[in-house]
């Protein structure tokens, strides 16, 4: 995709949706410079929700590509706004890291503000999966990482913007540790549409991946091209002896006995308890008793960088 500036009507065909405060906030200066020597109009948020409607306001004036400069919970807003705008795959979509943990700009290869901008205009273009979430029968809410319940989710709430102004992503370590010495497990009913074999029982999480990568699994994460989501079950009572980071990575890793996986393209997650759960889609917390979840396979077009592996090993 070229350089562009603005459309015959006026409108721009590039607009790039800045939160200026993602992250340690030290990145917005050269990525508004940046930004406008590479032809982006930019516009920032002020508050949570701006991304969706600054997103899907620049698709329906008739942007050919929508860029995304923040954490992981910018880059969701900015979907959701192309996806309410009903702009994709035609919209494309890219990805400039600012925030904390950045774990979808890894996954697709991006590492850091100067690369993104190499990328998007000399990288490989992909299009990819997007996961899709309605909640307790709502309509669908996307999401590119991952849409997780239990012990993460309640520390990713409890995560607080101050702390991951000071401690990037060892918040997220610290507050996991704490919630899973105290966390009492969830009763949850995982049932894949169309075949295979569900699973119900206590869980201390649930996690649903369409391209992220888990703790405790090394380099691997999903195939973000093959219609299918990636679901990890930790099953029991997560109120485990834990001394330490090793031990959040010991509970989620491989070769322990007490993880069930399967991939499947749609499923609904039940939760069997009387309060509804918290689960975090991208980072964004939503309340639920019901979840249905798909991957609507090869609907986000985007620039990737070297290290993107379409299937990885």
């Amino acid at each position: 995709m070229s350089r562009a500036g603005r459309n015959a009507d006026g409108t721009d065909e590039r607009v790039l949706v800045l939160n200026p405060v993602s992250g340690d906030g030290e990145h917005a200066p050269r990525v508004r410079e940046l930004a406008a020597a590479h032809g982006f109009a930019v516009r920032e948020t002020e508050r949570p929700g701006d991304g969706i409607e600054l997103a899907r306001e620049a698709a329906e004036d008739g942007a050919d590509l929508v860029a995304a400069c923040g954490g992981d919970g910018t880059l969701n807003e900015v979907v959701r706004g192309l996806w309410n705008a009903d702009a994709l795959p035609d919209t494309a979509f890219a990805v400039v890291p600012g925030g904390t943990g950045n774990n979808f700009a890894g996954n697709v290869g991006i590492e850091g503000v100067e690369h993104a901008f190499e990328v998007i205009e000399a990288g490989r273009w992909r299009t990819i999966d997007l996961g899709l979430v309605a909640v307790d029968g709502g309509d669908p809410i996307p999401f590119l990482n991952s849409c997780v319940g239990g012990f993460t989710a309640e520390a990713s709430a409890s995560t607080s913007s101050d702390q991951k102004e000071r401690y990037g992503v060892l918040a997220y370590v610290f507050n996991t540790l704490r919630e899973v010495a105290s966390f009492e497990g969830i009763t949850l009913d995982v049932t894949p549409i169309g075949g295979g074999e569900g699973w119900r029982g206590d869980a201390a999480c649930v996690l649903i991946g369409n391209g992220r990568r888990f703790p405790g699994g090394g380099s691997e994460q999903a195939n973000v091209e093959d219609g299918r989501l990636d679901v990890t079950i930790v099953e029991g009572d997560p109120t485990v002896d834990l001394a330490g980071e090793a031990a959040v990575h010991r509970l989620l890793g491989r070769e322990t006995g007490n993880i069930t996986r399967l991939q499947t393209a749609e499923l609904d997650v039940a939760v069997r308890e009387d309060d509804p759960v918290t689960f975090s889609l991208d980072g964004e917390l939503a309340s639920a008793r019901h979840l249905h979840v798909e991957s609507r396979a090869r609907t986000l077009r985007l620039p990737v960088g070297d290290a993107y592996e379409p299937a990885p090993d």
